[in-house]
């Protein structure tokens, strides 16, 4: 069974960093398309970066030039580098991708940027 196992969050006050892990089961990261979703209280889940399977990046403008999502083809993980973080990105952060049949998340992890 295909899981995603997110790690790395936490508190942090803002302009601070973390990494987050999304550590894959059964599916290589290196043929899919990764992504990283966030859902903040209140909120519509909202699409935050992704990793294509030639590796191809995208993000959402609320967080270019300050997150970066990376893979490591032989730990089969996924990361995402969060820096100069901001109160409005506290969220729990999930990790996502789709097989042509089914789509597969993780448990999420929670982020709080608070002073």
């Amino acid at each position: 069974q295909v899981q995603l196992v997110e790690s790395g969050g936490g508190l942090v006050q803002p302009g601070g960093s973390l990494r987050l892990s999304c550590a894959a089961s059964i599916i290589p990261v290196s043929r899919y398309a990764m992504r990283w979703y966030r859902q903040a209280p209140g909120k519509q889940r909202e699409l935050v970066a992704t990793i294509a399977r030639l590796g191809g990046t995208y993000y959402a403008d609320s967080v270019k030039g300050r997150f970066t999502i990376s893979r490591d083809n032989a730990k089969n993980t996924v990361y995402l580098q969060m820096n100069s973080l901001k109160p409005e990105d506290t969220a729990i952060y999930y990790c996502n991708t789709d097989s042509n049949t089914d789509s597969y998340w993780g448990q999420g992890t929670q982020v709080t940027v608070s002073s």
